[in-house]
């Protein structure tokens, strides 16, 4: 059925169509109740969320948000001034940032970073992440239970890595988190989030400066380097950075805490990857797909001309948000969706992103979370929660989802 054939608002709609959102925060593995519904009942729906104007569609269906992610006729960087709603008052991705930009600009962006951030400096940082991981995990083991991984291992894992990928200095790694918190917030003002950015943008200004006199063997030296024969603008360089270190921070010690969570509540899935531990791989990529790793969704685009869409046509200048959550859960791609299998051999989840705008740090998010699991699981067989299940306090007020702590015995 097409869009203009429809005789009304769909239920739980209002008089224009649109669900209201309000992303309410969810704990543990609870999956949001209004994408697992429209889903299966609306897979191209309007919906209105707490901030912005006017509504947006939500894509839900595995195959439609491929279809949307690869169409360059929906831009990412026709939402630069346009208040479009959305989840937090201010919006995340700078303006003329790799994340809000098109062709061929975003083509040149992209291009540049996946020369920098390439295989052998994630194969390199590897081994460093491997003596990093025993480190903390011995360290933690040493102190006796009970422990929290994040506090102990699953946060300064990716402060360490993140320090040696862009040269940032251990001593400044605080503030970035406390920069980190606000940004990726959605109970922070626009103007606190302004302020915040504007104090992140300075430090890698600063930094610039240093790394142009004193380059070193890094990911940011080699940006700088890049700016400086102009291949890349200044603005291009700091969105780069800040992109780099939010999501590198904030996926990590969210992720890899969570698939612990969800393998000490599974445990016939855990005594099976213990028994199998070569099934790892297969592992992480399904606790990628199964675990509801944000609340909400990422950042909109806006269709240039008229796109069908599933069953609808949407409009030029409309908004468009796809939901990788509930693509993930799709039932017409994968076999009892809510279910963690950690065999499931099915089509590719889209954890990081499709298209275009695919996560550029995927492979090493990928690669953390595998060393951490691959050392907890060698190092502390009896490992379990040292509370019980819904005692574990689960993060508010952020648009990525993860345990606050995560008390573990063994």
């Amino acid at each position: 059925m097409s869009e203009d054939v429809r005789t009304g608002p769909a239920p739980g709609a209002d008089a224009a169509g649109a669900h209201f959102w309000p992303v309410e925060h969810l704990d543990a593995l609870e999956f949001d109740p209004l994408l697992h519904r429209l889903l299966r009942e609306e897979p191209v729906a309007r919906v209105r969320m707490r901030f912005g104007e006017g509504t947006a569609w939500l894509v839900t269906r595995y195959q439609d948000v491929k279809e949307v992610t690869s169409d360059a006729r929906f831009s990412r960087a026709l939402t630069v001034d346009r208040p479009v709603t959305g989840m937090t008052p201010h919006t995340v991705a700078p303006a003329g940032g790799i994340g809000r930009t098109d062709p061929p600009d975003h083509t040149r962006l992209r291009r540049l970073l996946a020369r920098t951030f390439n295989r052998k400096r994630v194969a390199t940082l590897r081994v460093a992440a491997e003596a990093i991981a025993e480190e903390l995990v011995g360290g933690m083991l040493a102190q006796g239970p009970p422990a929290d991984l994040a506090g102990r291992v699953t946060g300064p894992m990716p402060e360490r890595v993140i320090g040696a990928l862009l040269g940032v200095p251990a001593a400044d790694l605080g503030r970035l988190q406390e920069w980190r918190a606000v940004i990726l917030s959605s109970d922070h003002t626009l103007e606190e989030g302004n302020a915040v950015k504007g104090e992140i943008a300075g430090y890698f200004r600063q930094l610039a400066g240093h790394r142009l006199e004193h380059p070193g063997d890094d990911l940011f030296s080699e940006l700088v380097a890049a700016r400086a024969e102009g291949a890349l603008s200044g603005p291009e360089l700091i969105s780069l950075a800040v992109m780099i270190v939010l999501n590198a921070l904030d996926q990590v010690r969210n992720q890899c805490s969570t698939m612990v969570y969800a393998l000490l509540t599974h445990p016939e899935q855990l005594a099976r990857l213990r028994e199998e531990p070569e099934l790892l791989p297969t592992a992480i990529e399904e606790l990628l797909r199964f675990i509801p790793q944000r609340n909400g969704v990422g950042l909109p685009r806006i269709a240039t001309e008229d796109v069908p869409v599933g069953d609808v046509v949407v409009r030029a200048g409309d908004a468009v948000y796809v939901s990788y959550l509930a693509a993930n859960r799709d039932p017409q791609v994968y076999s009892a969706p809510d279910r963690l299998d950690l065999a499931r051999d099915e089509s590719p989840n889209l954890a990081f992103g499709h298209g275009a705008h695919y996560c550029l740090g995927a492979s090493l998010t990928r690669m953390q979370c595998e060393v951490i699991l691959a050392t907890l699981l060698r190092r502390a067989p009896g490992l379990r929660l040292a509370v019980a299940p819904e005692e574990v306090r689960w993060r508010r007020g952020s648009i990525n989802r993860g345990p606050e702590t995560l008390p573990l015995a063994w």
